[in-house]
């Protein structure tokens, strides 16, 4: 079967700008009152994720009658992640979970789930957490499945999976126990064989609706499956995978810069001997956009120096997040200590780009492997 080219929203037909333009709005408006609460887990922003599919956020990266293109789609996750890098991280797990189903060569999976996982009716997240380390030699794959018909019997645990309720979807991969290979598949939490038990509470970025997920022998039928194999699958999606992620680096990175300027006035005159100053990072952000804008333009290519260039990239996008947010902390000093002050939050959030999966040491054991 060929792959679903999916129809877009019709919003999705205005220039890319305006809908980072539009996402960015909503950012302030809606979403800024909330950031803390979402880092402290008394908010999960079901209904500004809502608001930010309406006017495209998550379809613009669906292909259409030309290639994929990831611009767009990371332009928007940067305009929210500059004002909260949890919401960011919901954003690329619902990114994500677009781009499975407008890749799957399950057309009636894709015609099912395209528009709804696009525009935001319907939200979900991402399972690969442990496939993605799985295929690299670090874990083995949680979960199992045995043919049976109409679809597999499926269980297992997954540890931390986010953007998910009682009500969403993601996708994920289990290991065949009947034969060699793997599947991939969407998860539908509402399934009374799947469990979420919430997670025990973590540094940052508590209300990202991040829970365990238990398989009880789910029946996932023929119509939830993605990818079988998954193999060849995960090889085409892979580069977008990691590439959304870039929208939460430079997301933080961003408002890392303009914390340093903010006391830049009062603080200016002993701010000046730090080594790192905020032109630095301005330059460090320009760099890092520009060559993610032209990887994100090809996101299919198959050329291993493309995939090396896409991983060297995402390192890099890690690394600044926690140089800008330490550079912040600094140029504060005291007053970013405070736990009212966005600057430890940030420092908070720019740690965990750096340990989400694919995470440094990953990056860094792939290049070695490459």
């Amino acid at each position: 079967m060929g792959s679903l080219a999916l129809s877009r929203a019709e919003v999705l037909d205005q220039p890319a700008p305006s809908i980072a333009g539009e996402v960015a709005r909503i950012a302030r408006e809606d979403l800024a009152p909330l950031a803390a609460g979402i880092d402290d887990g008394s908010v999960y922003p079901a209904e500004v994720l809502r608001k930010f599919g309406a006017v495209g956020a998550w379809g613009s990266h669906v292909p259409h009658e030309d290639p994929a293109d990831l611009r767009c789609a990371i332009q928007a996750m940067a305009a929210i992640g500059e004002v909260c890098g949890a919401t960011a991280f919901m954003a690329w797990c619902q990114n994500t979970l677009v781009w499975y189903a407008a890749n799957s060569t399950n057309l009636k999976l894709a015609k099912r789930f395209g528009d709804t996982f696009s525009t935001g009716r319907v939200l979900g997240g991402t399972g690969l957490s442990n496939p993605m380390k799985s295929f690299f030699g670090i874990e083995k794959l949680k979960l199992k499945g045995k043919k049976v018909e109409g679809g597999y019997i499926v269980r297992g645990a997954l540890p931390w999976v986010s953007n998910l309720g009682p009500d969403h979807y993601f996708g994920t991969i289990f290991e065949r126990e009947d034969e060699e290979g793997t599947v991939m598949f969407l998860a539908d939490c509402s399934d009374p064989a799947i469990a979420l038990t919430p997670c025990k509470p973590f540094l940052a970025m508590d209300g990202t609706g991040t829970y365990g997920v238990q398989f009880r022998d789910v029946f996932v039928p023929d119509e939830l499956i993605l990818a079988d194999p998954a193999g060849p699958f995960v090889k085409k999606i892979r580069a977008g995978f990691i590439l959304l992620q870039a929208g939460m680096a430079l997301g933080v990175i961003r408002d890392c810069i303009n914390i340093m300027d903010e006391v830049g006035s009062p603080l200016g005159h002993i701010n000046r001997y730090l080594p790192q100053q905020p032109v630095h990072f301005r330059d460090l952000a320009a760099e890092l956009e520009a060559e993610t804008m032209v990887l994100a333009r090809d996101p299919y290519n198959e050329d291993e120096t493309y995939w090396r260039k896409v991983i060297a990239l995402r390192l890099r996008a890690g690394e600044a997040s926690v140089a800008a947010a330490h550079a912040a902390m600094l140029h504060c000093g005291a007053r970013g200590y405070l736990r009212s002050h966005r600057a430890q939050r940030r420092l908070r959030e720019a740690y965990f780009v750096a340990i989400v999966t694919p995470a440094t040491k990953q990056l860094r054991k792939m290049l070695a492997d490459y």
